[in-house]
């Protein structure tokens, strides 16, 4: 690319990264007042917000697959992304009208929608809008973005609740102010990559032997991996379980944010100097030892460390696996690929809290964290053997 200027990122990259931050501002004003909302306001019981959450995230991992392909097949990103935020925006705010359980259901539902339609299109087309060398690092600016609007949101959100109003259907409505500065940024500033030596690909299906072998074990490892990566809904949990006050839940939330958000650029840009595979087998291997210090924590301040180090995982990995994708692809697949590995972490997510919550339940919270350590590991030790790093040497 030629122009760039800010951590020498493309004019692509960096908007794309305030796109992230103004949308997940305006998704975070609402998301952790929501299960509130349908429970105190609407009546809705604990069963129904699950059911909610489960149907949502389950669309939106198919809809990542097949927005991935149709990206690739008309070798247009931009509108399908705009299409896809759009809809999140739009109906978003709209929770503010809900009078029942069944309009948020349904409310919630094409805000995932368009959440599926918009992450494989935006992924490739970052792909696309940076030198191979800075892929990482465009990431990784990706995610410090999105997870610092993840920090803005709730605290724009208490804010409101504490100068203006308490009503959550006001604070449903003004979400729409940064969900149209995220569309005005995506329309002003980001354009389509023209795929110049993109070898066309109008036939492309969806089909498991068109992917290189390296790909298919790095699908492998990623699904061994997220079956032990269970919400952190459960180290909330145990939080609390260790006697952390409940006031201090959503700090210790935001600090988590906050050390993603730190830990982001550094973890990508590293992945660029050093090979993504030795990142990402450092990246697990944290998140292992992290694990197991929750599986044998005792104390609060246990708590706030391994919060720290698990942020750092995160910055590590995030990034890091995105532009993996891209080195084992190549760019007539890009949108494919990252609708693939989206689906494989998307299918793989349920069962890995269904896992979680059940080893908890039967044989308690050190046999369900080493769990989730184990597996970690494992895929370390597997992306030892199997993989080797990317031989993608394009330029752009």
């Amino acid at each position: 690319m030629k122009r760039k200027s800010f951590l020498g990122l493309s004019k692509n990259v960096r908007n794309l990264g305030w796109v992230s931050f103004f949308n997940d501002v305006s998704s975070e004003m609402i998301y952790p007042l929501l299960p509130l909302f349908l429970t105190q306001v609407l009546g809705a019981g604990v069963l129904f917000v699950g059911l909610i959450e489960g149907i949502a995230e389950s669309v939106s991992s198919f809809l990542k697959l097949f927005s991935g392909w149709l990206s690739d097949r008309f070798q247009k990103r931009k509108g399908i992304i705009f299409f896809g935020y759009s809809l999140a925006s739009i109906t978003r705010p709209m929770m503010g009208w809900a009078a029942s359980s069944a309009h948020v259901l349904f409310l919630r539902f094409f805000d995932r929608v368009g959440k599926g339609v918009r992450a494989s299109p935006r992924d490739a087309l970052i792909s696309q809008s940076c030198n191979e060398e800075d892929r990482g690092k465009a990431f990784g600016f990706q995610r410090m973005m999105d997870h610092a609007g993840a920090m803005a949101g709730p605290l724009i959100a208490s804010l409101l609740m504490v100068v203006l109003t308490k009503d959550l259907r006001v604070i449903f409505y003004l979400s729409a102010i940064p969900a149209f500065l995220c569309l005005w940024v995506l329309f002003r500033g980001v354009t389509d990559v023209t795929q110049n030596r993109m070898s066309t690909s109008p036939t492309l299906r969806l089909h498991w032997n068109i992917w290189d072998k390296k790909f298919k074990y790095f699908l492998l490892i990623i699904t061994l991996f997220t079956l032990g990566n269970s919400s952190d809904a459960f180290l909330l949990l145990l939080a609390k379980d260790l006697g952390l006050d409940i006031v201090l839940i959503p700090i210790l939330w935001f600090f988590l944010h906050l050390s993603k958000t730190i830990f982001s650029i550094p973890g990508g840009s590293l992945s660029d100097r050093i090979g993504r595979r030795k990142v990402m087998i450092l990246a697990w291997t944290v998140y292992g030892l992290v694990y197991l210090g929750f599986a044998f924590a005792s104390k609060v301040y246990h708590i706030w460390f391994l919060f720290l180090i698990y942020g750092l995982f995160f910055g590590l990995s995030e990034g890091t696996e995105r532009a993996w994708v891209a080195d084992l692809v190549e760019e007539s697949k890009r949108g494919t690929a990252y609708g693939v590995y989206n689906f494989f972490i998307g299918m793989a997510t349920l069962p890995a809290s269904l896992l979680m919550g059940l080893i908890w339940k039967t044989v308690g919270t050190k046999w369900a964290f080493s769990f989730g350590a184990g597996m970690a590991l494992i895929a370390a030790l597997l992306a030892i053997i199997l993989m080797g790093e990317s031989q993608t040497k394009e330029k752009f």
